[in-house]
């Protein structure tokens, strides 16, 4: 028999927002995290509860699993996607409860490059802190093939860990200055901000104009942006939002064309090392309510 329907939302809700966090690091999507964490409390649900003696552990279990059967089609999906991957921005206000800090864009994208069995395994172990017998069970591997592939994740993901903590107020001042060089065509302002080797990758999904492959160098990086000033005669967009955007300083803005765009900042020493722009609307629903 079956625990009372109160005994499955008390136990499972306390547990959530950790299962949230752990699927939207597995998939870069909080759309997918959100429907991927509702299964597992549907499963759940229907789970004879008396007989699992660590709701957590099966908790991680489920939506672990979950992740890995979509991240077999994801990546067929991304491999036919149109120009470059990014994840789904979390903006500050509404990850800083839920989603926790440790969701540094470049750290995202450092995930992305790893094999599904290796992030998950790194991501159990590392940042979620089960023991390897338990990552071991999740994953149907032995512990010894567990401990390699957290090992070879952490091997890849530790170069794109963040030197140092970019103070706030020294992000917002480049963050300023930035937004008026980009949108008013500054090239001398954007000298000034932009590292020589500087990327820029703008996530646009096929559905709006966007780079179709990351620009390298300060020159193809500021062509880009005097361009958008060009076309744009200097008009500035509406700011709807400025902080930080998985842990990254950054701004949000409403475009000429009505839509929304994030636009987040990896600074180093001052200068502006990485420009991720996310356009695809599909990965902006959640942010909708800021134009209204």
């Amino acid at each position: 028999m079956l625990p009372p329907d109160g005994d499955a939302a008390d136990r499972f809700q306390p547990l959530r927002p950790g299962l949230v966090r752990l699927a939207y690091r597995m998939l870069g999507s909080i759309a997918e995290a959100e429907d991927v964490v509702q299964e597992a409390y549907i499963r759940w649900h229907q789970t004879d509860r008396s007989v699992i003696r660590e709701p957590g552990a099966f908790l991680s279990k489920t939506v672990t699993r979950l992740c890995l059967d979509i991240l077999k089609s994801a990546r067929v999906k991304r491999e036919t996607y149109i120009g470059p991957w990014l994840p789904e921005p979390v903006l500050e206000a509404d990850g800083e409860d839920e989603m926790g800090e440790d969701l540094s864009l470049t750290l995202m994208m450092a995930l992305e490059r790893l094999s599904p069995l290796e992030r998950a395994a790194f991501l159990l172990h590392d940042v979620f802190g089960l023991g390897f017998d338990e990552v071991a069970a999740t994953l149907d591997r032995d512990p010894a093939a567990c401990r390699q592939l957290a090992a070879r994740a952490r091997k890849n993901v530790r170069a794109e860990r963040p030197r140092y903590a970019i103070d706030r107020e020294e992000g917002e001042r480049v963050t300023d200055a930035f937004f008026a060089a980009s949108r008013s065509g500054d090239l001398t302002a954007l000298r000034n901000l932009l590292a020589e080797n500087v990327v820029a990758q703008t996530d646009g999904g096929g559905i709006r104009n966007a780079a179709l492959n990351p620009l390298f160098g300060f020159r193809r990086v500021a062509g880009l942006f005097l361009g958008v000033a060009r076309k744009s005669g200097g008009q500035l967009p509406t700011v709807l939002y400025k902080g930080l955007i998985n842990g990254l300083p950054g701004f949000v803005t409403l475009e000429q064309d009505g839509m929304v765009q994030t636009t987040a900042l990896d600074i180093e020493d001052g200068r502006i090392v990485g420009v991720y722009i996310v356009r695809n609307p599909e990965k902006l629903r959640h942010l909708a309510d800021l134009a209204d």
